[in-house]
């Protein structure tokens, strides 16, 4: 029951996020105005507004002029459900599921910007960074200052790539390395750098492939930042531990 509680309070806040995500990188309210259709500004009414089920039951089209819904909110909000959903499942009822749903709070929002403008917003950043600190003080990593060197290690780190690759990498990535740093701790934030970079050289390997890449177009890293922190945080003990045992039998 308290998963599925879980569930649809992700469902519920994953449409808020894409509002957060799409609005505050225009410094726009969150509250005012009301949600509308992009293309004929028809002001959606609460039965549009119920996460999922608005959708299918729209078929992905605005009831008013038919303009096709982004999949964007559909997959935020599910996502966003089913990460809730999952937590308690992998980290337990303590307070590390309290700091594990604030992560995938700000996953989710740092996935809407970075897709919708390819901007990771300060604003969020400063705003987790609150939260996380008050969350770390809480429940810290052992060691506590563990906390304190992933953070400035990979914000360090990145910021010497990015001098060397003359802005291979965003200083929105940098920030938000930083800030996860500070909240996953020095060997999983490395691992999840590493498997987010995984996961971007592929998404790139794909567009080639699909004929979607241009060259010199930028691309965002934020989507592949997000899944490969997620995975890190909820895997990154198994994976680190399975990448021990192949390399002590000499696979």
């Amino acid at each position: 029951m308290n998963n599925l509680l879980l569930l649809l309070y992700g469902l519920v806040l994953g449409s808020f996020f894409n509002v957060v995500g799409l609005r505050i990188p225009l410094n726009q309210s969150l509250i005012t105005p009301r949600s509308t259709c992009p293309r004929c500004h028809h002001r959606l009414t609460a039965i549009e507004l119920i996460p999922i089920v608005s959708y299918l039951l729209q078929r992905g089209k605005c009831r008013s002029c038919h303009f096709k819904i982004s999949r964007l909110y559909p997959l935020v909000e599910l996502s966003t459900g089913l990460l809730f959903f999952v937590s308690p499942l992998i980290v337990g009822w303590s307070f590390e599921l309290i700091i594990t749903l604030t992560l995938i709070s700000l996953c989710m929002i740092i996935f809407v910007s970075d897709v919708s403008y390819m901007l990771i917003p300060n604003q969020v950043l400063l705003f987790f960074l609150v939260v996380f600190i008050i969350e770390r003080i809480i429940y810290p990593l052992d060691p506590w200052y563990d906390s304190v060197i992933g953070g400035a290690a990979i914000f360090t780190l990145l910021i010497f790539i990015a001098h060397i690759s003359k802005g291979g990498i965003g200083g929105g990535d940098i920030k938000l390395f930083g800030l996860l740093g500070f909240v996953l701790g020095l060997k999983i934030v490395l691992l999840a750098f590493f498997l987010s970079t995984l996961i971007g050289t592929l998404d790139g390997v794909r567009r080639i492939i699909l004929g979607k890449y241009k060259k010199r177009e930028p691309v965002p890293f934020g989507p592949s930042i997000v899944v490969g922190t997620l995975i890190a945080y909820f895997f990154g003990d198994s994976l680190i531990g399975l990448y021990i045992y192949i390399l002590s039998n000499g696979w």
